[in-house]
């Protein structure tokens, strides 16, 4: 059963996508919940997992992240088609998700675990953060607090956790609404 669903899988895709299409790049903002819902929405990206990383601790399990004993954050990993989008264009979409003046984390989430972390692979994507931050930095005369580091590894967050945003839609609504998240955001970037 699993081959024929891998079969069906594989012819469903874009004549154009092959496996040197296919990227990932790894976004942490607050709530990956919220991360989710905003990156499933942009063309050439694929798939969204929420998970863990930037810590020291393996396997890291979401009520130890959250007592910020693990070095993890919340983490978006995002898989996409490169020959649709790219980092640089993920990156513009990243940014104004986030706040990136909140030293304590995002929104109503507090804590070293819920920071904003860009994680980069190589010099290339380091420079490409770097001059993004710069040109924030110079937009709004402030200073950039998100984080930015080289990435290790991930690990995929509880099950509970994946697509929160659509199968408790009705509870994440009332969360993203109380954490006042969009609110924010058209404050600091209209």
């Amino acid at each position: 059963m699993k081959k024929a669903l891998l079969i069906i899988f594989f012819l469903l895709l874009p004549a154009n996508l092959n496996a040197e299409n296919i990227s990932k790049v790894y976004f942490a903002g607050g709530c990956f919940w919220c991360m989710e819902e905003s990156f499933d929405k942009v063309d050439g990206v694929m798939k969204t997992i929420s998970g863990y990383s930037g810590g020291h601790v393996k396997n890291p399990k979401y009520k130890d992240v959250v007592k910020n004993t693990t070095g993890h954050y919340e983490t978006l990993e995002i898989t996409y088609d490169s020959s649709i989008t790219n980092f640089k264009k993920l990156l513009e979409i990243y940014w104004i998700n986030v706040d990136p003046f909140d030293a304590d984390g995002q929104f109503c989430d507090k804590g070293e675990s819920y920071k904003s972390v860009v994680f980069f692979k190589d010099s290339d994507q380091k420079k490409i953060v770097e001059a993004s931050i710069k040109n924030i930095e110079n937009k709004f005369n402030k200073k950039v607090v998100t984080y930015v580091k080289k990435f290790k590894e991930f690990y995929i967050a509880e099950t509970y956790h994946q697509d929160y945003y659509e199968k408790n839609f009705i509870r994440y609504l009332m969360y993203k609404k109380g954490c006042q998240r969009e609110e924010i955001l058209n404050k600091i970037w209209g």
